[in-house]
């Protein structure tokens, strides 16, 4: 096997099993375009299984819909690294820890692989039921990550990571049980989204 391939897979291993000494391992090197090259690979990785998995479902696949899963979903990946970069540093400077934006975005690529699988994971929802469980499934295990990678990674004091990560379940619940909920949903699969409404 390719040793980059098998670090890959190990780093993906790791992340998984042992979140902990892995996210301690990242440090600031001056190289962020590995980070953001991880972002767009993922993201072209996951819009090319969502359109396999459209095909495979007799979904009528246009070339709207390929520009916006082959071109929009990776650029949109890059782009969310950074939002969520953001978010990081944010929880890093309430709960004292590191302040480096480095770390931050290379510790956010290292996850980055599960970006295909949420977005797969989010096409197979296919009722009202399926992308409730779905979504909410999703959005803990993104809640944490950033508890992982706010405690590991950016050293930030546990107690005030949980106080936070527990503020923002809060919201990401309020938001579930608003009226913006549907909105939510429609974000992450308008078809299953919209049986909810009949």
């Amino acid at each position: 096997m390719h040793y980059k391939t098998k670090k890959l897979l190990n780093n993906i291993r790791d992340a998984i099993v042992n979140p902990k000494n892995f996210f301690k391992k990242i440090v600031a090197d001056g190289d962020l375009e590995e980070s953001m090259l991880m972002a767009f690979i993922y993201g072209l990785i996951g819009g090319a299984l969502v359109l396999l998995f459209r095909l495979i479902g007799g979904a009528t696949i246009t070339i709207g819909t390929v520009f916006s899963q082959l071109i929009i979903v990776p650029v949109l990946a890059v782009a969310l690294l950074f939002i969520m970069g953001g978010l990081l540093m944010l929880i890093s400077e309430i709960t004292g820890g590191e302040r480096d934006w480095e770390i931050a975005i290379k510790g956010l690529a290292s996850v980055f692989f599960m970006y295909p699988v949420i977005l797969l994971l989010n096409s197979c929802a296919f009722n009202c039921w399926s992308i409730w469980v779905i979504s909410l499934l999703v959005d803990a295990w993104i809640l944490y990550i950033l508890y992982c990678l706010s405690v590991y990674c950016m050293r930030g004091a546990r107690f005030n990571v949980l106080l936070v990560i527990g503020i923002l379940a809060v919201f990401i619940l309020t938001v579930y049980i608003s009226d913006y909920r549907i909105s939510w949903l429609m974000m992450k699969n308008a078809g299953a989204t919209l049986s909810c409404l009949l």
